[in-house]
């Protein structure tokens, strides 16, 4: 007899077990379950198998070939779409010709297939269905069946008040080949829906076989997954065989290695080459996959460890599973219905809460503190806050109530009765993040001003220009749809500072909130004239009669962003002729991908080069950052437009100061000596640049060198708008073109790569590389800055938030610059041995 064992389906309940490998191939102590299943044929004498495949079909075919090795013969149905179970098996139909079994290949079972197939045949049934009794019905499908065995109903997935038997659908059948003559091929249905129920209608000879001392579980779910494997080491399912007994409940592989010190209380299963360290404890029922190394004195209670893992010295693993190639440092603890997905990064001391599930290839931080699923992006973090504020993916790391208790724990570190400012950007996800932060705040006494929707400039303006203490903006990030940020004020309008940040994390994940009596909840409304304080301030701090002599010409892109809504009334003030350019705000176009941003600068070049226009302008989503085209269509690199927004500030202000980060090129300098000016270089963040704007005197600008500009006579943070006019007004007063600037601008070389590098390896690299260069001169206002010569440099920079290094690097030619960006990426990579 033949058999066809479906193995098409994805597991998605079972994920994240099942991300990169098919339901199937789910290890079930020392094998993939499918291979239960094919042993369980082979036993009772079925040699012969089509085995119909669909999801991550080719690691199914490569792991057991034509069947050679196990003494079976094995060919495959591959599905192009899926077609459930009956039309995966009417796909196999070439191969059947005879009575043959149906089985699930994603079942743990030990049924006795001889004598099913002998009632089948006694029975001289059509169709068979091995029964099974279950406690608990309400996942299957019902089966009801007369005195004679005989199928008189069928009942999918019953409630209580349906119930009327307890037997149910184990997806094993016995068929004759006369059942796929009536299916279409091609077409999707399934036996339970479909076929068993139509057969039934027609009085087809329907039997069920009840499996009354058998072993039966679909491992659909995580928690059926647990109880299967530990009904294996428990010895519930007969004929598996786990290795050697070594007594005790303990079973093991070639080349386990277990410390004299170590203790195992079985039932537990160790794999091929594990390795058991000194002061081990084990508390079955555990399995412990091949290649995987347990330290000292780590403690693993009831837990499935997958193969090539490393437990880290002290870490628990309490009922949890580590899926393969996942590394767990030092000291970290695993609790109870945790899955940890392949290829992750535990750092040493994190703490991963119950049921907490981590999709595969993340990277958590040293000391993380885990309480929810981690599903995109690559890290979970011990802290909150990254370069870009509070981010995460909606409704996965930033979920209404992860955003709430965050609008408390920020609330709790502000003056009770103070007031906080909050804006957002104009998308679904922000304006869902927001109100749970407006919900938040009052609980601990907070007065909430809503802003509606506004550019963050204006915002941050009026955060600093009203009784506010704070100030919160939420927005969709400029590159990832899936992804918010959530960037928090200081009174001034400015992103926080490191102590704020460190006292909102400390309450956060403390739960240290301050809830407040009932008469001291904090208010909500809407803030008074946000946009007209803006507009009154910004216009009387511009030249607006020297901007509309000039009679600009202008291209804007505003992005589909709400500078639309704010900047034309400017521009019209000034009396600029302005083509708009995505003028609407539409909240589909506030994350594009880069190369949609390229192609709308592109086109922006086109446009303005074409109308021979004065300038083009695109303006980022924020409104906090501005690109530039030149007046013949040419595209000014962020670099290059800060440079020659720098020099035409110092030709009207002789004599100033321009703030800039270190990773900017040395002819800011050259551009400064010009006009008696000078530079002051800072660290590359934006509170830096804030934080210098504010504290020195005679500085007129500060520029990020991303397209963000400073001008802090009108505020001291990034304003895109204030940029965009004062270099009209700068071009205006020096009667001259971008393109003219741009011209006379000294040249220079420079390049920018990023280093992959793990977190715990960036303190030993950082050390490394001022002791390579102890002979150099160095320069660690941020990060390691190795000077050698007159603009000849290369800077190392920590990403805050990847286990990145940013390297920066200048040189007199290109060639030289790209020597030195080479050989100093090698030996970043090299210090990391």
């Amino acid at each position: 007899m033949k058999a066809v064992v479906m193995a098409g389906g994805p597991g998605s309940r079972l994920r994240p077990l099942t991300v990169a490998r098919p339901k199937a191939l789910v290890p079930i102590v020392n094998k993939p379950v499918l291979a239960h299943t094919l042993d369980l044929l082979k036993l009772h004498g079925i040699t012969e198998v089509v085995i119909t495949v669909y999801h991550l079909a080719e690691q199914i075919q490569d792991h057991f070939g034509d069947g050679s090795d196990l003494g079976m013969s094995i060919q495959y149905s591959v599905e192009e779409a899926p077609l459930g179970t009956a039309g995966s098996v009417k796909q196999a139909q070439l191969h059947l010709d005879d009575t043959f079994l149906v089985i699930s290949g994603d079942i743990l079972t030990d049924a006795d297939l001889t004598a099913l197939i002998k009632f089948h045949k006694s029975k001289r049934a059509l169709v068979t269905l091995m029964l099974k009794r279950v406690v608990d019905p309400l996942d299957y499908g019902l089966v009801v069946t007369d005195a004679n065995s005989r199928i008189t109903q069928f009942m999918e997935k019953p409630g209580w008040s349906q119930v009327i038997s307890d037997t149910v659908n184990t997806g094993i059948y016995v068929l004759e080949p006369e059942v796929l003559d009536h299916l279409k091929p091609h077409q999707s249905y399934d036996f339970s829906q479909d076929v068993l129920p139509s057969l039934l209608s027609k009085g087809a000879a329907l039997y069920g076989y009840i499996a009354e001392d058998s072993y039966w579980c679909d491992i659909g779910t995580v928690p059926a997954y647990v109880r299967a494997f530990s009904d294996v080491l428990e010895g519930h399912v007969r004929h598996v065989r786990l290795g050697r007994d070594i007594g005790n409940g303990i079973w093991v592989e070639p080349g386990v290695e277990i410390a004299p010190d170590a203790t195992i209380y079985g039932p537990v299963y160790l794999g091929q080459d594990v390795k058991i360290k000194g002061e081990a404890v084990i508390y079955g029922p555990t399995m412990v996959r091949d290649f995987t190394v347990v330290d000292s004195r780590a403690q693993i209670e009831r837990a499935s460890i997958w193969s090539h893992c490393y437990i880290g010295e002290s870490t628990e693993v309490r009922g949890a599973i580590v899926c393969s190639q996942c590394n767990i440092r030092a000291k970290s603890v695993i609790l109870e219905g945790a899955v940890i997905g392949d290829n992750t990064l535990v750092g040493r001391g994190t703490v991963v809460h119950p049921n907490v599930k981590v999709w595969p290839g993340k990277e958590i931080d040293a000391g993380a503190t885990i309480r929810n699923s981690i599903i995109w992006g690559s890290q979970g973090r011990r802290v909150l806050f990254g370069q870009y504020g509070v981010t995460g993916v909606v409704n996965v790391d930033l979920t209404p109530e992860f955003t709430a208790r965050l609008g408390t724990a920020f609330g709790s570190i502000l003056p009770k009765g103070s007031l906080v400012t909050i804006n957002r950007d104009p998308h679904r996800s922000p304006r869902m993040l927001k109100r749970a932060l407006i919900s938040g705040l009052p609980s601990a006494g907070v007065n909430v001003w809503d802003l509606g929707t506004q550019p963050v400039p204006v915002a941050r303006y009026y955060t600093c220009h009203s009784a506010a203490v704070a100030g919160v903006h939420v927005r969709l990030s400029p590159y990832d749809e899936r992804m918010v940020d959530i960037r928090f004020f200081d009174h001034k309008g400015a992103n926080l500072d490191e102590t704020s940040k460190r006292r909102v994390e400390q309450s956060f994940f403390r739960e240290d909130f301050r809830r407040v009596y009932l008469d001291e909840i904090g208010t909500i409304a809407y803030a008074p004239a946000v946009v007209e304080t803006y507009l009154r301030d910004f216009l009387q701090a511009v030249n607006r009669e020297a901007i509309r002599q000039a009679r600009f010409y202008i291209v804007v892109d505003y992005a589909n962003s709400p500078v639309a809504s704010v900047l034309p009334t400017i521009l019209n003030e000034v009396g600029c002729n302005v083509v708009a350019l995505n003028a609407n705000i539409d909240e589909s176009r506030l994350a594009i991908q880069p190369y949609e941003l390229q192609a709308d600068l592109e086109r922006l070049g086109v446009i303005t080069g074409t109308l021979k226009a004065r300038l083009g302008i695109r303006f980022d989503v924020s409104g906090e950052r501005i690109f530039l085209v030149d007046d013949t269509g040419t595209l000014i690199p962020d670099s290059v437009a800060a440079l020659a927004l720098a020099d035409l500030v110092l030709r009207v202000h002789p004599g100033g100061t321009i703030v800039v980060p270190v990773k900017m090129p040395d002819e800011f300098e050259v551009v400064a000596a010009r006009y008696g000016g000078r530079v002051m270089r800072t660290r590359a963040d934006a509170v830096a640049l804030t934080s210098a704007v504010s504290s020195r005197q005679n500085v007129i600008m500060a520029a990020a060198g991303n397209g963000g500009f400073i001008f802090p006579d009108f505020q001291a943070t990034s304003d895109g708008m204030m940029a965009a006019v004062r270099l009209l007004e700068y071009l205006a007063l020096s009667d001259t073109t971008l393109s003219t600037i741009v011209a006379e601008l000294p040249s220079f070389y420079t390049l920018h790569q990023a280093v992959s590098c793990p977190w715990e390896a960036k303190g030993i690299v950082m050390r490394r590389m001022s002791q390579y260069f102890h002979n150099e001169e160095i320069d660690s206002t941020d990060g390691i800055k190795v000077r050698f010569g007159k603009s000849d440099w290369v800077l190392l920079l920590s990403d805050p938030d990847y286990p990145l290094f940013q390297v920066y690097a200048q040189a007199p030619s290109q060639s030289l610059v790209s020597e030195r960006m080479i050989s100093f990426v090698n030996l970043v990579l090299e210090l990391q041995k």
